[in-house]
């Protein structure tokens, strides 16, 4: 890909770089789930451990995130970046190793700390490169890594049928190792927009208050919670969903829950990055109203998903809703910055990985609540729905800063 004019070729060396980056950051954090089986034959621990593994990683991750967000907006993000993927990677290998439930909730929890750092500065770094007509292109095509290691972390399925489940986490977390030398030998910051930005110049109290006193971020902060219960309603009961009411095998609900929606994602965050910045050029709400229309087609999909006895319509619901999905991540940092002093741009995405995570843990335990009470998850689906039409109408209010609508082509 060649850089347009004006725009320096780091910009695109950074999104290839940190592509392959937030693919095994993805991976890293899924491939447990896929060696259920052969953990548990080996380590023994009930269901409510096994959950508990990817619950504490859900939530450290939240309640670092802000704070990794701030180091980032402090420090160099290719520094914070590089010492992310070396942790995580790390542990990763780590966990290959371990001998207890102990041992694998502590690096699951570490590992919770370790990646939290790794998206608000990645997605800061691009942004600081990319300020203009590519800015949600280059956002998108770094966040597809992301869909790219969700759907490759059956991989460590296959390897632990093969090979035994802890070479996935000793392989996986040697090429972390290594690739972070990658990322510290060719990855460069970018100039930030701000000076005031770099150093000691950047302080908690000031970036609160920063934050917290536009309304515009509350409602983001609001809107995400919703996006982040739609996403935890499909994520952790979808599979289920299609076992019972399809009368899918194991197999094929895994297979359906994730190929399918993670195909529709990967299309909807490439167009939904390169709509976005063609209509920001005349319409300074462009990267707003992308994901507001996104979110419109996609909360009815999720009634369909939920209402219809036919696969393959409701296979067609979950699509519309990945597109949908792809629309959204590919602008939410783009957003975050046209709306938030730039100098704080990490410590906000912290936040809103935050209010993600809680939301969507606490929607993952209420349908949950749901089964226990003989409650159809359809109605979980039908409620993240409902959600999606108020994360549009809260998506056409948001307005940019008036810096940053003038600046929005620049």
């Amino acid at each position: 890909m060649s850089a347009p004019a004006g725009l320096p070729r780091a910009a695109w060396t950074a999104v290839a770089l940190l592509w392959f980056a937030a693919l095994l950051n993805y991976l890293d954090r899924l491939i447990i789930t896929t060696m259920r089986e052969p953990i548990v034959a080996e380590i023994p621990m009930t269901e409510a451990q096994f959950g508990l593994l990817t619950s504490v990683f859900l939530w450290v991750y939240g309640v670092a995130s802000p704070f990794c967000g701030f180091l980032a907006d402090r420090f160099s993000r290719q520094r914070v970046i590089f010492a992310s993927l070396l942790v995580w990677s790390a542990v990763t290998w780590l966990t290959g190793h371990v001998e207890s439930f102990a041992g694998l909730f502590w690096a699951r929890a570490l590992m919770g700390v370790s990646e939290a750092c790794y998206l608000p500065a990645a997605l800061a770094l691009i942004t600081d490169y990319h300020r203009g007509p590519t800015r949600s292109l280059a956002a998108a095509l770094h966040n597809s890594g992301m869909y790219a290691g969700a759907v490759l972390g059956g991989l460590g399925g296959y390897i632990a049928a093969a090979h035994g489940w802890r070479l996935g986490f000793t392989l996986f977390g040697a090429i972390g190792v290594g690739y972070a030398l990658v990322v510290m030998l060719f990855l460069r910051d970018a100039p930030r927009a701000e000076p005031a930005a770099v150093g000691n110049r950047v302080r908690p109290l000031a970036a609160l208050r920063a934050l917290f006193a536009r309304p515009a971020f509350t409602i983001l902060l609001a809107l995400n919670a919703l996006v982040g219960i739609a996403n935890w309603a499909v994520y952790g009961w979808l599979p289920t969903y299609l076992r019972e009411h399809f009368g899918l095998g194991l197999g094929s609900a895994g297979l359906s829950a994730t190929a399918y929606l993670q195909v529709a994602s990967f299309a909807g965050i490439v167009v939904g990055g390169a709509w976005a910045d063609r209509w920001a050029r005349t319409q300074p709400r462009g990267r707003m109203l992308v994901p507001a229309l996104g979110y419109l087609a996609a909360a009815p999909a999720l009634f369909v998903l939920g209402w219809s006895d036919t696969l393959a319509v409701a296979l067609g619901g979950l699509m519309l809703f990945g597109v949908g999905r792809g629309f959204y991540d590919a602008n939410l940092m783009p957003i975050v910055r046209s709306i938030v002093d730039e100098r704080y741009s990490a410590t906000a995405y912290g936040f809103l990985n935050f209010i993600g995570c809680v939301a969507g843990g606490a929607m993952t335990y209420a349908s949950g609540v749901l089964r226990d009470g003989r409650v159809d998850l359809a109605v979980a689906f039908q409620f993240a729905g409902v959600g999606l039409v108020g994360t549009a109408v809260m998506l056409f209010i948001l307005k940019p800063r008036p810096e940053a609508a003038n600046a929005r082509a620049s």
